[in-house]
């Protein structure tokens, strides 16, 4: 039984009890009107009184759990549309990251697309549906932002060696010596958020000098004495990264996954249906209308705005629930 099943079969009874004391209250001020005894009017005064009371209980008690009755309806609701919106487009680019993760140890992307394309939505999504249990390994999260203005590439190896737990004067040597030893234990999650923030010559040294070297280093280990993940992101706001010349390559444990587009007709049709029974009937009742509202309210399918607007037509906040829904 689920937990709003449970609430709801503790309401059923609350309010049964409710009711029979309101029908209580109701015969016993009846009793009270037309009776003449002093000495049994003060009883069934008392009797009043300690109804009342309890009838005022129950009352609040009830109001309290048709509350938390609504917010688990609520979550649950918001918990179904997540589940649906994480079927949504992206297609070629689970493929692609579902083949290199199932054949390699160690692999590295490049999600990338123009701003408001959803990539960090991407990264969660193939995360959270592919391989969870990645999030209970040890994760490093490098905002590549804060060091872009910075004309120099030992600002990068500074700031990755004190994420990892070394010296911000350790050699990349040393870093990803670190950072192989956490793989033959555990799963391994880096990512570099604002790639569009460094200079191709910058993102080429990371791949080269950082990567590279690490990704060998674990393809090495045969028989594989680790079953665990090493996997890195490189996330591009700005989708400027794609075209650079950078190696991405079979050989490299390096891909560049597909530029993300927008969600097309096709997909938003595809996806109502085959989302059907997770989707309020909001967006369901009238498939065609509410494609085209959405295509209309997000420049033609922009992935951002049209969530956020899938989200309003479901009577759901997108900023409220983005970050509870996006963990990376």
């Amino acid at each position: 039984m689920s937990a709003e099943q449970r609430l709801e079969q503790k309401r059923q009874i609350l309010q049964e009890q409710y009711d029979i004391l309101a029908k209580k209250l109701t015969l016993l001020r009846l009793d009270w009107a037309v009776e003449t005894d002093t000495a049994h009017r003060f009883k069934l005064a008392t009797q009043i009184e300690a109804n009342e009371r309890e009838l005022k209980e129950t009352e609040t008690e009830l109001g309290e759990l048709e509350q938390q009755l609504t917010k688990v309806k609520q979550a649950s609701s918001s918990e179904k549309l997540y589940s649906a919106l994480l079927k949504l487009g992206y297609r070629q680019q689970t493929r692609e990251f579902r083949q290199f993760i199932n054949a390699h140890s160690a692999a590295a992307f490049l999600i990338y697309g123009s701003p408001e394309y959803g990539q960090r939505w991407l990264l969660n999504r193939l995360i959270v549906k592919d391989i969870p249990i990645i999030l209970t390994g040890k994760i490093v999260r490098i905002d590549l932002s804060r060091i872009a203005r910075r004309n120099d590439i030992n600002a990068l190896w500074r700031e990755l060696g004190g994420r990892v737990g070394l010296g911000r004067q350790s050699t990349i040597t040393e870093i990803a010596e670190r950072v192989y030893q956490w793989w033959l234990t555990q799963n391994v999650l880096l990512i570099f958020y604002d790639v569009d923030c460094l200079s191709e010559t910058f993102l080429h040294e990371l791949i080269r000098y950082f990567w590279l070297p690490l990704a060998h280093k674990v393809k090495e280990v045969t028989p594989p004495s680790s079953q665990f993940k090493l996997l890195m992101f490189l996330v591009d706001y700005g989708g400027c990264a794609g075209s650079w010349n950078v190696p991405f390559a079979e050989g490299h444990n390096a891909w560049k996954l597909t530029k993300i587009t927008e969600f097309s007709e096709v997909d938003l049709t595809y996806w109502l249906d085959f989302a059907l029974d997770e989707l309020p009937n909001q967006l369901t009742d009238q498939v065609e209308e509410t494609i085209q509202t959405i295509l209309k309210n997000s420049d033609n399918g922009i992935p951002e705005p049209a969530l956020e607007e899938i989200c309003h037509l479901s009577g759901c906040n997108w900023y409220e629930q983005e970050e509870k829904w996006l963990r990376l």
